[in-house]
């Protein structure tokens, strides 16, 4: 990504979802409208597993080069990335109202994870045995496949209860409730809360006026 004409920069993504498959989710700000995509191109999805730590920079590097050779099957990967994405959001906005998630999102997000699980193997490790993907030559949509298992293992857990919905009338970030009450409205307090609290106050001091 270049900055006015600058030197090339790496994103910047924030990943404070509690899960893989929200950051991703997340990397559009202002549902459905989409105001602040920070996913313009197939570059910047391979920036954000680098980020995420969905892959190694050595993967990344392998992702960019394929990506450059075969510019078009880039562009099928990346669309799925963006279909996934849109998916996700319609599931988890679902689910963070308590409603049962779009049967289309759900058999499109079923056929993808069924895709993504195949390339999952048990890989010996020092000791022992570790979960791992297969390392696939030209998978140029390898990036989306941890994201899917993360997104099946948070819908099939108790952490599910627990996805909320930026309640920011310009955000609608997921994020995981970690507080005790489970009655947390902002994905940032810092940000979205005090915003909110800012337009409330201006509102109350028009009507006052």
């Amino acid at each position: 990504m270049d900055s006015m004409g600058g030197e090339a920069t790496e994103p910047v993504f924030d990943l404070s979802g509690g899960a893989l498959c929200l950051d991703l989710v997340n990397t559009v700000s202002d549902w459905p409208q989409g105001s602040k995509d920070d996913l313009p191109d197939y570059g910047a999805l391979v920036a954000w597993g680098r980020r995420s730590g969905v892959l190694s920079d050595d993967e990344a590097e392998r992702l960019a080069r394929s990506a450059a050779r075969c510019p078009e099957a880039a562009a099928r990967a990346f669309r799925k990335a963006l279909d996934l994405r849109a998916g996700l959001y319609r599931i988890f906005a679902a689910v963070a109202a308590g409603k049962s998630p779009p049967t289309r999102d759900l058999s499109a997000f079923n056929r993808l994870l069924g895709e993504a699980m195949a390339r999952l193997h048990v890989l010996p490790s020092e000791g022992g045995f570790e979960w791992g993907w297969s390392a696939e030559s030209g998978a140029l949509d390898r990036v989306l496949w941890p994201a899917l298992r993360s997104a099946a293992d948070l819908m099939t857990s108790d952490r599910r209860d627990r996805v909320r919905q930026c309640a920011s009338e310009t955000c609608s970030w997921f994020f995981i409730d970690r507080s005790r009450g489970g009655q947390r409205r902002w994905c940032d307090m810092a940000v979205c809360g005090n915003r909110a609290k800012a337009r409330r106050y201006y509102r109350r001091k028009k009507e006052g006026a």
